[in-house]
């Protein structure tokens, strides 16, 4: 199996090279290994999806806490 650097994942998913490393480093890339300091990943790799929030709004909401304001 060939692997690419991060730097090369990077250049083929139009992505920042610390991005890649980030989903490396959150189990995001299949088959991704550390060699060293540095990540390797499949060559055949897919790009994973972009999970981060872009509506603003949160999916997770906020506990609501109790109004404790001094009468």
């Amino acid at each position: 199996m060939k692997y690419i650097s991060a730097i090369e994942a990077a250049e083929r998913w139009n992505l920042s090279r610390r991005r890649v490393i980030t989903l490396c480093n959150d189990g995001r890339i299949e088959g991704a290994q550390k060699a060293g300091s540095y990540w390797i990943i499949p060559e055949n790799a897919v790009k994973p999806k972009d999970a981060r929030i872009k509506s603003g709004k949160y999916i997770k909401s906020k506990p609501e806490t109790e109004d404790s304001s001094n009468d």
